[in-house]
Formats: C-alpha cells, structure tokens, sequence
C-alpha cells in the first residue's frame, strides 16, 4: 500500500497522464482528466481502505470519470439533435425551420409524453429502466411513447393534436 505523498504522485503522474492520453486523444483533455483524477482522490483519501494498490485505485477513479464524461457527452449530444442543433454548423434554412417545428411540436406535447421522450431519446434510458423510473409496466411505457411519438410527427407536420381514442366494447 503506498501513501498519498508528494513523492508518490509524482512517480504515477507520468502514467495516469500517459493512461489519460490513450483515451481522449487530446492532451488538454488528459491533463484535465488527469487533474480531476487526482482532485477527487485527494478528496476521497482519508474515507479510503488501506489495503490495495494506489496506482490502480487511481486508474480506476481515472477510467470512471473518463466514461462518465463520455455519457454525459452522448446525452449531450442527443440533447442538441433533439432540438435541431447538430453538429452540422452550415444548416440549410429549411433544417432550421424544420428544426424549429420539432421544438415547438416537442413543447405542446403533454408533459407525460414529453417526459417519455425525453428519458428514451434524450437520457438514453432503456423502456425498462423508463418502466421503473416512472413506475409503471413496460408494455405501457412502449405503447405511450408510440403515442407521444405519431403525436410529435403529428404535430410537426402540421396536423391538430387530438389523441385518438379507442373504442372499448
């Protein structure tokens, strides 16, 4: 077991930034990867175990934080698609105006179909993990976000959003 001195983290700061730097192929990303890394160790230090091995505790915290930030970049990502601001920064006028229409279409929605969206599409949430969060059967989940979905297709078209009622005999 090695201590959190000075000494230490010099000797590992070469081969977290090197770790880093395989992963985000940026060397200001890595080192802010690297700074990061060890900001939360030296914060998290004394609540540590004793036993194992300092390099690989880490490596581990490194690696953590590193796909953290890739999911937050993936529902980032989702987020800016999702309200028409792709990455495509030479967007025709009539993307935009499409775009725009989704957004507008998006906010008339009814909160509880808004909510699906944004859980599937946006966060990235499977119908399970959707099914759970809200407390209701998957089966439901699926036939609400079909709903929400033709009434966002609906609505971006032009269309009155009426829900269609079904008939029960």
């Amino acid at each position: 077991m090695h201590s959190l001195d000075d000494h230490s983290l010099r000797e590992l700061l070469p081969r977290l930034r090197r770790f880093a730097l395989s992963l985000t192929r940026s060397a200001s990303s890595a080192d802010d990867l690297v700074q990061t890394t060890l900001e939360k160790a030296l914060s998290a230090w004394t609540g540590r175990r004793d036993d194992g091995d300092l390099r690989a505790w880490l490596f581990s915290i490194l690696y953590r934080h590193f796909i953290d930030g890739q999911r937050r970049a993936k529902r980032y990502a989702r987020l800016l698609s999702l309200f028409g601001a792709d990455s495509a920064v030479s967007a025709s006028p009539e993307d935009i105006v499409s775009a725009r229409s989704t957004l507008e279409a998006f906010e008339r929605l009814p909160a509880e179909q808004r909510a699906l969206l944004t859980l599937v599409s946006v966060e990235g949430l499977s119908y399970r993990e959707v099914a759970e969060a809200l407390d209701i059967p998957m089966g439901t989940v699926m036939s609400r976000l079909s709903r929400a979905r033709t009434a966002l297709r609906a609505l971006s078209e032009g269309q009155t959003a009426t829900p269609s009622l079904r008939v029960l005999k």
